[in-house]
């Protein structure tokens, strides 16, 4: 995941459904994606399971990091490349133990340089900012500015990610103030034309740049 360039990284949808992986190999299918996360909050650990072991080796094919969200314990049991926790997920340090070395572990940092700057010095391989814009994927009660993209950017080599109801046509500001990866749930699974127009969509915009 570490490129000059910024990048998409798909987030799944809150629901997968049935037919997912048929979904997620046309989007992947569709142009560069350099992550995806598997988000299933509310479900049970075989769950979770069962729809990595359909949805890893679609990521492994196409040179897609799979990263989980939440969860250190599966990520290692699974052999996951990495995982995201949110603030009330574990600890970084402790995270890193787990995994290793080399696997990619992000942490949502909200709106605040001072959670950035602590993830950063807990070994964080990444940091998220958002979410910019209102989504319906989760609730939110932080708005960034994408000055803080720049600000992170401008002193910071570990890459951020900014997060929340980001389309094609609403992430040039963000990619503009330096953000290094652009997660994108809605956009993508919900486009009208589908989800290989989603990310049609956005390597368009990011391959232009």
């Amino acid at each position: 995941m570490n490129d000059p360039d910024c990048q998409l990284y798909l987030v799944s949808p809150p629901a997968l459904g049935d037919g997912f992986a048929d979904r997620l190999e046309r989007a992947l299918s569709a142009g560069p994606v350099a992550a995806f996360q598997l988000r299933m909050k509310e479900a049970p650990d075989d769950a979770i399971i069962v729809a990595a072991g359909q949805l890893m080796p679609i990521c492994a094919a196409h040179d897609c990091a799979f990263i989980l969200n939440d969860r250190a314990d599966l990520a290692k049991q699974l052999g996951a490349e990495g995982v995201h926790l949110g603030r009330s997920d574990g600890s970084i340090k402790e995270a890193r133990a787990l995994l290793g070395p080399s696997a990619q572990i992000g942490a949502t940092c909200h709106d605040s340089r001072h959670f950035a700057m602590e993830a950063g010095e807990a070994g964080a391989d990444y940091v998220a900012f958002g979410a910019f814009y209102p989504t319906q994927t989760k609730e939110t009660e932080y708005r960034p500015e994408p000055e803080i993209l720049r600000w992170w950017s401008s002193l910071f080599e570990i890459p951020c990610v900014a997060i929340g109801g980001i389309t094609a046509d609403n992430a040039p500001p963000l990619v503009e103030a330096g953000a290094d990866f652009l997660a994108v749930s809605s956009a993508v699974w919900n486009h009208p034309d589908g989800e290989t127009a989603g990310v049609q969509a956005f390597s368009d915009l990011l391959g232009s740049r």
